[in-house]
């Protein structure tokens, strides 16, 4: 059937309507990879009770917008929703779909107010996960597009240029190989490669089945030799965690265990397993966004990760409390921290629960998970009294639903920034400073 895309939503889809039924209703339909005002031959792939998803068939009249995909398996990978679209309408895309999250869930009406701040296009990630394929024969590659079948793919014009030759090296050493049952190498079941600033070193992190020590420490050897660039390979236990945070459970290692990220903004420790912003162009931005002009006694940075903004906020600030709760992370922000930066190894909820009365801080920054600070979270947060918080968000959903109770706490927007550290993809960042 002919339909028009009304507009695009979050999760890449783009929203047509089917005809309407005997009530005069029409089912919303989610269409991947089409534009706003596009005209699409559309196939419905799945009826649900409240929506249908569909397929474009043919696009009929395409958006100026339009371009040529710069990756050969766009559409085929699940990776990038976005390619389709010149980069300009992306950023366009993503502020329509920040506002309109705002507009519904907080009701929050910010018209021209959000400051968009853009990427290089292409080989801007620092860090890429692929999946590994041992049987019948090695294969590398990502998930196809609404499926868990593996698309091998030889480059990732999205990821950066060394992390694209550590791919290239794989595929050389390992295509076409069968590798025999019990040796290791057969439980690989992924890889990550991670990057330092200057996209000189990586740092491999690989995913396997359980192995004993020896043959673990074998696999780990045999992946950094056959990767000149590789400052070290740490295997870890695939879908098991050695703690509640969820960090990953090691295995073994061959050479560095860690990577120096420097910005120029500051330098910091990166363990493997550890998190670390994957914009390689924009993390520096992204720091002086939530940092800039900021000062006073105390600072509160939950979620703090491997310190990203508390290692900079100490510079302004008498002292800053950095709360993290992954034991990987926690160690990096301990050895990133400066001597008025006091770590503290917690949930962030149980830590304001411990807190409730005794602290005061001048500003709270808070980067949480996708699933946001929920209820609890706020609630601590409200009763400390901060005049100034600062949020750092990738899900505009739980961004507004948490900014809908802190303007109702009595907080106001002071600025909001869309940080785009992922383009070619639906995802996005976010900063809000607020004041009350």
């Amino acid at each position: 059937m002919r339909l028009p895309i009304e507009k695009l939503v979050y999760g890449g889809d783009g929203l047509a309507r089917l005809p309407a039924d005997e009530h005069g209703r029409g089912k919303a339909l989610f269409v991947p990879f089409v534009l706003e005002g596009e005209e699409v031959e559309v196939a419905v792939t799945e009826q649900k009770p409240g929506f249908a998803r569909g397929r474009a068939e043919q696009i009929l009249k395409a958006s100026s917008f339009r371009v040529a995909a710069g990756c050969p398996y766009f559409q085929l990978c699940g990776g990038c929703h976005y390619q389709h679209a010149a980069y300009e309408h992306q950023l366009a895309i993503k502020t329509a779909i920040l506002k309109e999250n705002l507009r519904r869930i907080a009701k929050l009406e910010l018209g021209n107010e959000i400051h968009v701040h853009p990427s290089p296009e292409w080989n801007y990630r620092n860090r890429t996960r692929l999946k590994v394929r041992t049987a019948p024969d090695f294969a590398l590659g990502y998930f196809k597009f609404n499926s868990h079948e593996l698309l091998p793919v030889e480059q990732c014009p999205i990821s950066s240029p060394l992390i694209n030759r550590a791919i290239a090296a794989l595929w050389q050493t390992y295509g076409g190989r069968a590798f025999q049952p019990g040796k290791g190498l057969d439980g690989i079941q992924e890889i990550e490669f991670f990057t330092n600033s200057d996209d000189t070193q990586l740092l491999i992190e690989v995913y396997c089945d359980p192995l004993p020590q020896s043959l673990a420490e074998q696999v780990a050897k045999e992946i950094k030799d056959g990767l000149p660039e590789a400052a070290g390979v740490v295997l870890f236990k695939a879908n098991a965690s050695a703690h509640a945070s969820g960090d990953p459970a090691r295995l073994a290692g061959a050479g560095a265990q860690e990577l120096t990220y420097k910005l120029a903004t500051a330098s910091y420790r990166v363990s493997a397993g550890s998190f670390f912003q994957v914009n390689r162009h924009l993390t520096d931005e992204l720091v002086t966004l939530v940092v800039a002009g900021r000062s006073g006694r105390t600072a509160l940075d939950l979620y703090a990760g491997v310190g990203l903004f508390s290692s900079v906020l100490s510079r302004e600030f008498e002292r800053v409390i950095a709360v993290e709760s992954s034991p990987l992370s926690y160690a990096d922000l301990r050895y990133n921290s400066p001597v008025n930066v006091k770590a503290v190894q917690a949930m962030s909820e149980q830590y304001l629960k411990n807190v409730a009365g005794k602290l005061q801080p001048d500003l709270v920054v808070v980067d949480p998970p996708r699933s946001g600070l929920g209820e609890s979270v706020i609630h601590a947060l409200v009763s400390l009294g901060a005049p100034r918080m600062t949020y750092v968000s990738c899900d505009p959903a739980t961004l507004s639903r948490d900014l809908g109770r802190l303007l109702n706490s009595g907080y106001r927007v002071e600025q909001a920034h869309l940080v785009d550290l992922f383009p070619q993809t639906y995802h996005m960042e976010s900063v809000f400073h607020l004041v009350r």
